[in-house]
């Protein structure tokens, strides 16, 4: 009840004001018992996004990791910039993840297959693909969006297979006007 609340220290006169921490506790109400619980459990972290510094060059027809070196944001450290190129959440729960590779071929020759896959613990879960019948452009992006329920140590990385007739296609990392390859997830709340 109000009159069990010691007013000099849960008023509501002071105004939090910036994010809460993850460790700013707020209480609730669970069926008339009043518990306090961690602000994590309201927040979309963990988070990253990381997007590539340089274009990634790699032999045509070989399915091969794509190396987001740059991180835009990582809440808690989860994302693997430098080695392996990985998010490991850290915390299990539902996320949201997705990505896009912008692959082109060198020459002006045509992309002749372009694929690429979200690989969880090393194993394709997801993939999109474009495999035109006829000739096609010689640059397209190709991205996805996908839901995964992740254990704290589940890992994602994101992989890309690129074929064209020059035989020396690339990953394009920026087409001056902003990053073009980038890979990214965050933790949805309350699933």
């Amino acid at each position: 009840t109000a009159s069990s609340f010691d007013n000099s220290v849960i008023s509501g006169h002071t105004a939090l004001a910036a994010i809460p921490a993850t460790t700013d506790e707020l209480l609730i109400s669970d069926a008339g018992t009043v518990k306090r619980i961690d602000a994590q459990f309201f927040q979309n972290t963990p988070a990253f996004m990381a997007k590539m510094s340089a274009d990634q060059d790699f032999t045509t027809s070989t399915l091969t990791k794509v190396q987001f070196d740059t991180e835009i944001f990582d809440t808690h450290s989860a994302y693997d910039h430098s080695t392996n190129y990985r998010f490991t959440p850290g915390v299990a729960g539902t996320y949201f993840l997705f990505a896009q590779v912008h692959g082109k071929s060198n020459g002006n020759q045509q992309l002749e297959d372009f694929r690429i896959d979200m690989v969880k613990n090393g194993t394709q879960i997801f993939s999109t693909r474009h495999n035109p019948a006829t000739y096609d452009a010689n640059q397209i992006a190709l991205n996805m969006q996908v839901l995964d329920l992740a254990d704290a140590d589940d890992y994602y990385e994101v992989k890309t297979f690129l074929d064209d007739a020059s035989g020396n296609p690339t990953i394009e990392s920026d087409d001056g006007a902003g990053a073009t390859s980038y890979f990214g997830a965050y933790k949805l709340i309350g699933i």
